[in-house]
């Protein structure tokens, strides 16, 4: 499996849970489970990144999947070594797939703001 099919199982095993908090995540072996528990354990703390560099928007009031892209992309940036430019290039793929017109260049603000910040 290719880290972008990692990604986008992640963001439907992320989805998901977002959408029914009493769900449990099932944990898929590789990368993407390893993407998915890693955000569940960090979630406060991505969170909080995310309300900090989203400037006007709270974090409840992110479309779930803007909300789900931004978390494993966060988690990527402060959590493993994945290239700064990866991350955000992916992330904003993932973005213009999955959600609305506009989502794109908002998800690209948000991680180059905690990008900046990470420097």
């Amino acid at each position: 499996m290719s880290k972008q099919d990692a990604r986008e199982q992640a963001l439907g095993l992320l989805y998901a849970a977002d959408l029914d908090r009493e769900s449990e995540v099932v944990e898929p072996t590789g990368r993407a489970g390893r993407l998915a528990t890693g955000v569940l354990e960090h979630l406060p703390e991505i969170d909080a990144e995310i309300n900090t560099h989203s400037t006007g928007w709270r974090i409840t009031r992110m479309p779930a999947v803007d909300r789900t892209i931004l978390r494993i992309a966060v988690y990527e940036l402060l959590y493993t070594d994945t290239p700064v430019g990866v991350v955000v290039s992916e992330a904003v793929e993932l973005a213009k797939t999955y959600s609305t017109a506009k989502s794109g260049s908002f998800v690209n603000g948000v991680l180059a703001s905690v990008a900046a910040d990470r420097d």
